[in-house]
Order: C-alpha cells, then structure tokens, then sequence
C-alpha cells in the first residue's frame, strides 16, 4: 500500500516538526508497511532529520499523491486547499481522503468519486 501525506510541519506556514502529529503517523504507517509519499511547501529538509530517507520526498501535492491508496492531509498548507481533483483521481490508484483539518466538504469530495473522512465527523 502506498499513503499520501500532504504537510509533515506541525502547523502551515513553518517548517518547525518539533511534535508533529505527521511524524507519529508516519511512522507508523512505516511500521504497518506502508510506503509513505510525502509533500510539505517548507518542512521537507527538516523533515529528512526526523525520517531520513524512509519516505519518498515529493517535488508537489500531484507527485505525493501519484499511486497513492489514501491521502492524508495532517496539516492545512493554504496550497492544499484547492488541488484538481480530478488529476487526482486519475493518478490516484484508490480515492480515500482523511482530512486531518476538515479543510475539504464531504459533498464537494464524493463529486469526484473521492470517499471523504474528516477526523472528528460523523
């Protein structure tokens, strides 16, 4: 299986991973044998002290999610919150999105054939 990660900082617009909750869920996903893809716009450097090379390092959102059987999104990059989703889905290999921030709506989502599941919704 192979999980998208979209934001390893603990919050936008930094590149601070002093605890992280992606490093936690990275690891274990790694754990469970999981190939993790990952994108951050600031913390991909700092991100390498933390992880080293365990995850593939992604240039943008589109090459993180390439393949992908999940995407999860711990962090809410402004740059995040519009993506094609229909680039997606036909890069994807499976549309789950678990929505760490509830930065998407659920109806938007499933008109693209995407499941969408936002921690702390029903």
């Amino acid at each position: 299986k192979i999980v998208s990660v979209w934001g390893l900082a603990f919050k936008p617009e930094t590149d601070d991973m002093r605890d992280a909750p992606s490093l936690t869920l990275i690891k274990s996903l790694l754990e469970a044998g999981v190939s993790v893809r990952a994108y951050d716009p600031a913390a991909m450097q700092e991100a390498r002290k933390y992880l080293d090379d365990r995850i593939y390092y992604a240039t943008d959102i589109y090459d993180a999610a390439n393949e992908a059987d999940a995407l999860i999104v711990p962090t809410e990059w402004k740059e995040f919150r519009l993506p094609n989703w229909s680039i997606l889905r036909k890069i994807m290999n499976n549309h789950l999105v678990i929505d760490g921030r509830n930065i998407y709506n659920k109806e938007d989502l499933a008109s693209y054939g995407f499941e969408h599941r936002g921690i702390g919704q029903k």
